[in-house]
């Protein structure tokens, strides 16, 4: 996916979840951490395409970011200080961003999921291609839709946003 659904639909899944803003902007700045940890591809061709064969391994790896949810999750329980708690909190939002963009990955190529050096994954959509924002405009509704439980409301959103021209 691209970086900017990846924010979009982490920030709205994590909403509809928590319904906390701090929590939810957190999660939005996770929701590319598994891509700026690996840096930007090289311009030059056979550069890239060494760059492009250890993508999506280490920083890509599930365990890694479980682990550090739990150490985060301990922490916080072992030094129960109000202010650390809460940091601890935002730490732990912005790995379960990293997170939802591993898994949003996970839909349109492949992954590691047991060891970093095998994926797995299905090919729903190519990245940039209209049906991967149909795919996030659906999880936006989805998440609208659990969030508030009202048909018009949605209605109304994608009303705005087409202009009046989608009917129902």
């Amino acid at each position: 996916m691209k970086w900017i659904n990846h924010q979009i639909v982490t920030g709205f899944i994590v909403c509809a979840a928590t319904d906390d803003a701090l929590f939810t902007a957190s999660a939005v700045v996770g929701a590319v951490l598994p891509d700026r940890v690996e840096g930007s591809p090289p311009k030059e061709s056979s550069a890239y395409w060494k760059w492009r064969k250890r993508h999506r391994t280490w920083s890509h790896w599930p365990p890694i970011y479980l682990l550090l949810i739990v150490a985060a999750q301990a922490a916080k329980n072992f030094y129960p200080e109000p202010t650390l708690a809460f940091v601890l909190n935002l730490v732990t939002y912005a790995l379960v961003g990293a997170l939802l963009h591993i898994a949003e990955d996970g839909l349109c190529g492949k992954i590691p999921i047991f060891t970093p050096h095998k994926k797995y994954g299905l090919k729903l959509f190519k990245v940039g291609a209209w049906s991967e924002y149909f795919f996030s405009a659906l999880i936006i509704s989805i998440c609208l839709f659990v969030r508030f439980g009202d048909v018009d409301l949605l209605k109304n959103y994608f009303e705005k946003i087409f202009d009046g021209r989608l009917r129902f």
